[in-house]
């Protein structure tokens, strides 16, 4: 190592030379001389750290001395707290047996407390009393927790409390209640508003209904109502101040108003039927317009009619006997046979105007239900794709797209029958028209007849 070490010095000192004085040369003996001088500068500190050594090995036989001193204490602090840990093992044994002793029946009082308690708990959480009565979560809470631990027993105000807790719930229940609370609209926004709640069913607001969300503790409005007939009791109970309300009450507490929520109204319904149901509804409104016309233009055409049979006078010619009647007065020369003739043609006229229309309306009470039953297959067709695709795993898939389907049929129906019944009487009254005029028209016919004869 030695010999090494000088050969790297030697080196190391030739690089650095050759480095710094390129032109000059250097002798063997100035490098002989230069590694001689390391070698002493080496061997004099090598001595004085052999020095430094010797002085501080007494110092260090003192510091391994006094570390052997402590461990030798602390082994006997351990043996001393190992004694004393299974002294008190020992006391704490006495000590449960003994308290368990003198708990006796009272243990299981706790531990029906702490079910008690925790019930409750998870009953008012869910509770719309909740909403007024935040605080006392965080009590139930704690006795719970405090009756799960064996060390601390419960007061009597704290057994006391949980039973008042208990009859206010039920005293609530059957009580409707108004006071002020937040509500978040359907919109978003949160408002400070009167709401009322009913027992611990529902609780409504402004006219609407609202949800409890425990989660949160807010009070939210429907986004979508129930339909109408529901709304107006609110509004009753609202208003009222004392004395008996009709309401409807949700007693699943939310579960039957959100199916209900859920069900389309008649407009969904309709939009559900497609362009089928929309072309079906245009259908009975061109037939109501067309009855609707002919209703009135026979009714008047009617009372003409009459008010011309009970006049003797001059027929009028806003009517159709009045023009009837005008023909057989421009003929009072024409044979029998020939009269006949014309006023059959004149009745026959009239009978086409008073049936104008009517036609339309036998059509449409054929053609709807035929366009309902289009619309039906059109939608069990898209039924049974969607279930080739999906599957029958979700039975609301497959009842919610055979509803839709029937939707045009119940369109086609529902402006069948009425149309058929506005066809008929349309056709009644027409038929009265008519008949006035034949009766007139065979009676004059007649009445020449014996001229004639």
């Amino acid at each position: 190592m030695r010999i090494h070490h000088i050969l790297s010095v030697a080196l190391l000192i030739t690089l650095t030379t050759i480095f710094q004085v390129q032109a000059e040369s250097v002798s063997l003996d100035a490098l002989l001389e230069q590694v001689k001088n390391g070698r002493i500068n080496d061997a004099n500190e090598n001595a004085e750290r052999l020095k430094s050594f010797k002085a501080n090995k007494a110092l260090q036989g003192k510091k391994l001395a006094a570390m052997k001193s402590e461990r030798t204490r602390q082994e006997n602090r351990s043996a001393k707290l190992e004694k004393e840990f299974e002294e008190n093992e020992k006391n704490l044994i006495v000590l449960e047996k003994r308290f368990r002793e003198r708990l006796g029946n009272l243990k299981e009082l706790f531990g029906v407390l702490q079910q008690a308690a925790g019930d409750a708990r998870g009953q008012f959480d869910n509770s719309l009393t909740q909403i007024q009565f935040a605080d006392r979560s965080e009590y139930l809470t704690g006795l719970a927790q405090k009756m799960g631990k064996s060390s601390q027993l419960a007061s009597i105000e704290e057994i006391e409390r949980l039973w008042f807790e208990l009859q206010r719930e039920m005293t609530e229940s059957a009580k409707v209640v108004r006071f002020n609370s937040k509500v978040i609209t359907a919109q978003g926004e949160e408002v400070n508003r009167p709401v009322t709640r009913i027992g611990l069913f529902n609780v409504v607001s402004n006219g609407k209904y609202l949800q409890y969300v425990p989660e949160t503790g807010n009070l939210i409005e429907l986004g979508r109502q129930p339909q109408g007939r529901y709304l107006s009791g609110i509004e009753d109970l609202e208003a009222a101040s004392s004395g008996m309300v009709g309401f409807a009450i949700d007693p699943s507490r939310g579960q039957l108003l959100s199916l209900l929520v859920q069900s389309p109204g008649l407009v969904e319904r309709i939009h559900q039927g497609g362009v089928v149901g929309y072309i079906i509804l245009f259908l009975g409104l061109i037939a109501v317009l067309v009855a609707g016309e002919r209703l009135v233009t026979l009714w008047l055409t009617g009372k003409r009619v009459n008010a011309q049979v009970k006049q003797s006078g001059s027929p009028q010619t806003n009517n159709p006997l009045g023009r009837v009647l005008a023909i057989y007065e421009a003929n009072p020369n024409a044979s029998t046979e020939t009269l006949e003739l014309k006023l059959s043609e004149a009745v026959l006229k009239e009978t086409m105007g008073l049936n104008r229309s009517l036609m339309l309306l036998k059509v449409i009470a054929v053609v709807a239900p035929l366009m309902g039953l289009l619309g039906t297959v059109t939608g069990m067709i898209v039924t049974f794709q969607a279930i080739t695709l999906f599957g029958t795993g979700d039975p609301k898939l497959m009842a919610g797209g055979i509803s839709q389907a029937l939707v045009t049929t119940v369109l086609g129906l529902c402006v069948a029958i009425p149309t058929v019944f506005l066809h008929t009487l349309t056709v009644i009254r027409s038929k009265r028209i008519t008949h006035v005029l034949e009766e007139q028209a065979t009676g004059m016919v007649a009445e020449r007849s014996e001229k004639e004869a």
